[in-house]
């Protein structure tokens, strides 16, 4: 059945909540040529935060913290007031503002003029940073997409999906409809069949039994013999064969390996290991998930989406919710210092509405 009032609003809340703790427990090291799944637990072992149940620990030294991103000053443990700034987050309150502003019924082109209305250029990268620039010379979908543009299979269009999903609960095909419309801006194959793949995941985590369930529920929506799909079966047939984590990882490391760090597929592999793995255990999902490398805040963004949804906001652990003090920093124009509250709000009001 799917959830309506509190219950739906508490896990909104939950998928909004979940998205920016993981966003902030993977940023510092999220750079995956250099931070693989051993230095990462490298790093961990050493400050003694193995099994990881909080933000990644504060480095002990500067020679630590040469590896880190910048903004690891504002994501480690203890220094956590609010969240920081983050594309993974951005394109959420996007999103959110697309379904305000034009309804269900959208264009892509549409969304690309709430991007240069609404997203400074500087804060979009790969696949976004070149569409926004087709965009700007006057192209139109999907050339957008496919115009001098390297990164059409990239991670970008997957990390804007959640909205699509948070607004259909329980409806994956058109949460993942809806994903492809705006996806197909700036992406291509892969690409678009990610951010299908995870709205239609994260709209599933609302009634599947189990979040099992939802990775094959989400599958439905995405051609059975691209890349993508056969990868999440692979993670899940791994698990299923009772094969540990990590030799899970090497072996899906292994075939995909040339793809690249920000590519959706191999993405997708340590999304789905970290969710199965994490067997709907908040802070087991998202900490997997992140230990599990490669584009760390996108991965540990939608790994926790899709965990707080499936636990709401009322049960997610209070080491991970208390330091974001219900509030956004954000480059969206009209949305920094927001409320994560507000943003849960005007999501379940549209949740609700009857514009679909």
């Amino acid at each position: 059945m799917t959830p309506q009032g509190t219950e739906l609003a508490d896990r909104v809340l939950g998928g909004w909540l979940g998205r920016i703790a993981g966003n902030m427990l993977g940023k510092p090291v999220e750079r995956g040529d250099h931070w693989t799944r051993e230095r990462i637990d490298r790093y961990l072992r050493q400050a003694s935060a193995l099994p990881l149940t909080d933000y990644l620990p504060a480095p002990a030294d500067d020679a630590a913290a040469a590896g880190l991103r910048p903004e690891w000053r504002q994501c480690v443990r203890g220094r956590v007031r609010g969240s920081c700034r983050d594309d993974d987050v951005d394109y959420a309150i996007l999103g959110l503002d697309l379904l305000e502003t034009h309804g269900f019924g959208f264009s892509t082109e549409q969304v690309g003029e709430l991007w240069l209305l609404r997203l400074p250029y500087l804060q979009t990268f790969t696949a976004e940073r070149v569409a926004y620039r087709n965009l700007v010379d006057g192209l139109k979908p999907p050339l957008t997409a496919t115009y001098d543009n390297p990164y059409q299979e990239w991670i970008g269009a997957l990390i804007r999906a959640d909205v699509h999903g948070w607004t259909h609960p329980g409806d994956p095909r058109r949460a993942a409809a809806l994903a492809r419309r705006d996806a197909v801006l700036s992406h291509t194959g892969n690409g678009v069949y990610g951010a299908m793949w995870a709205a239609a995941l994260i709209a599933a985590a609302f009634t599947a039994p189990t979040v099992r369930d939802a990775v094959q529920a989400a599958l439905a929506v995405v051609p059975a013999g691209c890349r993508l799909a056969r990868t999440v079966r692979r993670a899940a047939a791994l698990h299923e064969s009772r094969l540990g984590w990590e030799e899970t990882l090497t072996t899906l490391a292994a075939e995909t390996a040339g793809l690249g760090w920000i590519h959706t597929v191999p993405n997708a592999a340590v999304l789905t290991a970290g969710l199965l793995y994490g067997d709907d255990d908040f802070t087991r999902t998202l900490a997997l998930t992140v230990r599990g490398g490669l584009d760390t805040d996108s991965n540990g963004a939608t790994a926790g989406s899709v965990a707080g949804v499936r636990c709401g906001a009322a049960a997610i652990p209070p080491q991970w919710r208390d330091p974001l003090q219900d509030t956004v920093r954000s480059a969206v124009f009209g949305f920094d210092g927001v409320r994560i509250g507000e943003l849960a709000e005007r999501t379940v009001a549209l949740a609700g509405s009857a514009d679909r």
